[in-house]
């Protein structure tokens, strides 16, 4: 792939499936060559966003297949990623295939916090807001995302289930009003908000950002009932005052038809802009704000722009493959565990070693070598817990921190299981998560807990004993050659690593062979000058 070719990102959101598609430009904005826009509602229907109906499944894909012949026009590599809709649907994995099959597109389902992330890069993207305390607020149909910080990681990102189509379907039913539902409606919301919002405050704003069709739609009836028509909503402000009157007047107005008359309401909204309207509103009373400007960047921008700094990453760095966002999250969960981080780096080095001189045989990727360095990084935290069965403790650490921003919901669950595998028993049947995967992606998992295995192996008294590693691979075996640091004994490594290699040979489908050589300079990128 040249770093020139465009790319599109997909938001497969709750209320919307949204695509924009854009080209790198060098020391500059990305350049827009496409942006498209299909309601499906795909939230709409179900117990509490439970299930994705069948007629919503089937808007969602034909648009996004739609979408998938408008980004092959542009020469576009495709990414998407979903959001609270699909993250909660216990059919997710009914509706995922059919997106492959029927619109050959692959999506990602991302957590709340990683999509608060990416909210607040797109934000970032359209409003001057960087080095100055912010808060970014976006109400999507199934979730609102609340972010607070002055640059890149976010200092506090929070995801609530509060969003217009679920309130709508809650307590506005058809985008009624019933007696009473407002007031109802106010009080669930108080009850989301107010912990996350006492947080924001603590952590303090100077100026407040909004992103999304609810907001821009909101921004739209304060300009008209000020006589205003806006060109376009970006940075347009929403005040206060004027939100006040917005929503004393649609919450007066009982039915969508009585709504058919209100200045600046897009007819598709009809049904969805009260509870919208009211839970922004009720955001506005709960962090103090006064003022709020729109930002047209929102999700898919900020994937648009994660995605090529991604591109642009050197890739010569060593062993070490993930990156600087990543990484720290990855390091700041290992901490907070107390885990052994130098026999952690340790261990996941010499497990990278051996991914890179059996990529020949394992077929994987830069991808999954990210993923093989997280689980290494994290493997012990579950110690934190309890040591007994403290793999399993790790899964469900990394499984369900917030602190691991950069990854989607399916790579956390690809590190976790690495790292529940790195001891005890191997994978098989009876493991509901493991099953759950696509039959690749166990596969991915085998071979990761398989290396990883040998590597904290290696590493057994914790000493270090073993510098490096290197691996000749033929038809029949792979000979792992280890390199004993001068004066050590690495004995016990050797015996155990024998011991633990029986995963990694029936991933690789190979005998693991051990032999010991003499110590010698490398030119790996991972040792400096004067290494031996």
């Amino acid at each position: 792939m040249t770093r020139s070719r465009a790319l599109a990102a997909i938001d497969v959101g709750t209320n919307s499936v949204h695509m924009v598609i854009a080209r790198p430009v060098p020391g500059g904005s990305p350049e827009i060559l496409a942006r498209e826009r299909v309601p499906v509602r795909l939230g709409t229907g179900g117990d509490d966003m439970r299930l994705l109906m069948p007629d919503a499944v089937d808007r969602a894909v034909a648009a996004l297949a739609e979408f998938r012949h408008i980004a092959d026009a542009h020469e576009a590599e495709v990414v998407a990623v979903a959001t609270s809709a699909v993250r909660e649907a216990d059919n997710q994995g009914q509706f995922l295939r059919r997106v492959h099959d029927d619109a050959r597109i692959t999506v990602e389902i991302i957590s709340g916090v990683e999509e608060a992330r990416l909210i607040h890069l797109g934000a970032m993207s359209a409003v001057p807001i960087a080095g100055r305390p912010h808060l970014v607020i976006d109400i999507g149909g199934g979730s609102t995302e609340l972010i607070v910080g002055e640059h890149a990681p976010a200092a506090l990102a929070r995801s609530l289930k509060l969003g217009h189509i679920r309130l709508t379907d809650r307590f506005f039913a058809g985008g009624v009003i019933a007696d009473g539902a407002v007031k109802a409606c106010r009080r669930h919301i108080k009850s989301f908000v107010a912990h996350a919002a006492q947080e924001a405050r603590d952590v303090g704003f100077e100026v407040s950002v909004g992103c999304s069709g609810t907001i821009a739609a909101v921004a739209a009836l304060c300009a008209a009932r000020r006589g205003e028509t806006l060109r376009t909503v970006a940075n347009a402000t929403i005040e206060r005052a004027d939100l006040n009157e917005v929503v004393a007047d649609l919450t007066s107005r009982r039915t969508p038809g009585d709504r058919a008359d209100v200045g600046g309401l897009d007819p598709a909204r009809r049904d969805v802009i009260v509870a919208g309207a009211v839970l922004l509103r009720q955001l506005f009373k709960a962090l103090g704000i006064e003022s709020l400007v729109v930002s047209t960047g929102a999700l898919r921008e900020g994937l648009l722009l994660d995605r090529f700094n991604r591109r642009d990453r050197s890739r010569d760095d060593g062993l070490h493959h993930l990156g600087d966002l990543r990484r720290s999250g990855v390091l700041a969960l290992a901490r907070s565990y107390h885990e052994d981080l130098i026999h952690a780096e340790h261990a996941t080095d010499l497990a990278l070693e051996l991914f890179d001189e059996t990529e020949a045989v394992h077929g994987l990727t830069i991808a999954d070598s990210e993923l093989l360095e997280a689980a290494g990084l994290l493997h012990n935290i579950g110690r934190f817990v309890a040591n007994s069965s403290h793999h399993k403790h790790s899964y469900y650490l990394i499984r369900h921190s917030e602190r691991l921003a950069g990854f989607s919901e399916n790579e956390l669950e690809l590190i976790a299981l690495t790292a529940r595998y790195h001891r005890k028993s191997r994978p098989v049947s009876s493991h509901r998560e493991y099953m759950a995967l696509s039959k690749p992606d166990r596969r991915r998992v085998r071979v990761l807990a398989g290396l990883l295995r040998v590597g904290i192996a290696l590493d057994r008294t914790y000493r270090r004993a073993v510098e490096r590693v290197c691996a000749c691979v033929d038809d029949g075996a792979v000979l792992i050659d280890v390199e004993i640091a001068a004066g050590a004994d690495a004995d016990i490594e050797l015996f155990t690593a024998r011991r633990s290699s029986a995963l990694l040979a029936e991933a690789l489908g190979r005998t693991i062979e051990f032999r010991v050589v003499e110590t010698r300079r490398s030119n790996h990128p991972a040792f400096g000058p004067g290494s031996s």
